[in-house]
């Protein structure tokens, strides 16, 4: 039996012919001198929205979190395990990236099943919906608006959401503190997995735009 399933060893060995051909000394310089990307990107573990792969990006030119619904939890420096808050320290303390980009997506299961009260924990411990609990008033409400299809309302929440997760960036005092002072950016960005669209938010209104790509 392989180590590894064989699509991963076949997709390895493109790599190792292809990509990493190409950009070799470019991964031998991150080796060298280390990372240094100027932006952190949280966004869904969902397999069908990859930040690289949405925004073309190289080697070392993102510094990426991913988890359930894209989700920040607020500052809790409780003695707790913090993965997303770890990973958020790491990047603005040590990295010090200039941005921080949330990216949702639509059709969110995370989302989904926030929305639905009924839905039944996937395990006893309830993970996910111990973490989806974090934007529990705004499921509500939403779930509650009969004026809107269950379409309507799954948009809704996923862009809402990263509102949220703004919003919590800003009670860490190592983000509030830098963006205070021009040194950091949050960004609020919603990707269409069926067209391919990228819808940003707007910074002073909370809407979500399309971007003018010329």
């Amino acid at each position: 039996m392989p180590h590894l399933p064989e699509h991963l060893l076949n997709g390895y060995r493109n790599f190792m012919n292809g990509r990493y051909l190409s950009e070799s000394g470019r991964y031998r310089e991150l080796a060298r001198e280390g990372q240094a990307p100027e932006t952190m990107i949280v966004a869904c573990c969902d397999s069908r929205s990859a930040p690289e792969a949405i925004f073309d990006a190289g080697p070392g030119e993102l510094f990426v979190l991913r988890n359930v619904g894209n989700l920040v939890p607020p500052y809790a420096p409780d003695g707790e395990f913090h993965s997303t808050s770890a990973a958020l320290e790491f990047a603005v303390q040590s990295l010090k990236v200039k941005n921080i980009v949330v990216m949702g997506h639509g059709r969110c299961g995370g989302i989904r099943a926030a929305l639905d009260p009924n839905s039944a924990p996937l395990s006893p411990g309830d993970f996910i919906g111990k973490w989806m609990s974090l934007i529990a008033p705004a499921a509500e409400t939403v779930s509650s608006s009969t004026f809107m299809t269950a379409t309507e309302r799954q948009t809704a929440l996923e862009r809402i959401s990263i509102r949220y997760s703004i919003a919590n960036l800003r009670t860490f005092p190592c983000v509030s503190i830098l963006e205070g002072k021009g040194r950091l950016a949050l960004h609020g960005a919603w990707f269409d997995i069926s067209t391919g669209e990228l819808w940003l938010m707007n910074k002073d209104t909370g809407d979500f735009e399309r971007p003018d790509l010329g």
